[in-house]
């Protein structure tokens, strides 16, 4: 299909050879999917994308980029092809970023060609997380949410839930980018200047989160295997006792680029001190990546 859509671009020519070099050399190589927002799908197949309710035609962000609808199996199932093809030239893990809804331009103006307002944005997104498990076996897998999904009980209005992601990726890496809080938060007026405390309350929070997860999932398995032997083989055997189990932990991406502030090796340093504060027996976090664009 990306061949079809005429999708493709070789950047890197011999990605087999870089990939075999980046092994021998020790490195975990990560591939990144940007799903939601794509240009070329849209063009290729308008019907897949958002439109607009004042022009009629494909709909598209202050920024000019065009968005699919969430809800297209189709555009699943070409994200997931792509994943696969990753997979065979080597790829350690796959990294999916845009796994929302769109968030910037005039949302009012969307019309959707699938989705529904009748299924919570959260849940359209959720059914996606488990999708791309379902299809991609035991493949490694990660996501890349809003840092505010760290903060937030709301799905931010885009669908990102962290507690919906906890079952079906093996890392989950929240934007924990101190330019991107808004003004005020923790009570600082620039929060780009306070790089420890905006990172270290953000994995705080998620750290709390996972822990609240884990603990309500124990407490339904605790409770149902108190009701009966029988309640107990059921829980086992249609795992229906709750949350299902945490397979993620967290490992956020942290501020290196210059943006409400200077970034150097002190303000990334502090970020990375947050990030290990936080889970000091590295029970919910594994890491760090720093984005640079």
């Amino acid at each position: 299909l990306v061949k079809k859509y005429n999708a493709e671009e070789k950047r890197i020519p011999k990605i087999n050879t870089l990939i075999k070099q980046l092994h021998d050399a020790g490195i975990y190589v990560i591939g990144r999917i940007v799903v939601f927002e794509d240009q070329k799908l849209a063009e290729a197949r308008p019907d897949l994308a958002l439109h607009s309710k004042k022009t009629g035609g494909v709909w598209a962000t202050a920024k000019g980029a065009h968005w699919l609808d969430p809800f297209s199996r189709e555009v699943w199932d070409y994200n997931i092809e792509i994943a696969q093809e990753a997979l065979t030239h080597g790829f350690d893990e796959i990294n999916f970023d845009y796994i929302r809804f769109a968030s910037d331009g005039d949302l009012n103006d969307i019309i959707y060609p699938f989705y529904s307002n009748k299924i919570l944005k959260k849940e359209v997104i959720r059914s996606f997380f488990a999708y791309l498990r379902e299809k991609l076996g035991e493949a490694k897998i990660s996501a890349d949410l809003f840092g505010m999904a760290t903060t937030n009980n709301d799905d931010l209005g885009i669908g990102q839930y962290l507690e919906n992601a906890l079952p079906y990726f093996d890392a989950i890496s929240p934007m924990v980018y101190p330019s991107h809080y808004i003004t005020g938060f923790l009570n600082f007026k620039n929060p780009a200047k306070a790089p420890y405390e905006v990172v270290r309350y953000s994995m705080d929070q998620a750290v709390l989160r996972m822990q609240k997860y884990q603990d309500t999932r124990v407490a339904a398995i605790v409770q149902q295997a108190a009701a009966s032997v029988q309640a107990q083989a059921n829980m086992i055997a249609k795992n229906i006792a709750g949350p299902l189990p945490i397979r993620a932990k967290l490992r956020p991406w942290l501020q290196d680029f210059n943006l409400g502030a200077t970034y150097g090796p002190v303000e990334v340093g502090v970020q990375i001190k947050a990030v290990d504060d936080a889970d000091l027996d590295q029970k919910f976090i594994d890491g760090w990546l720093l984005w640079n664009p």
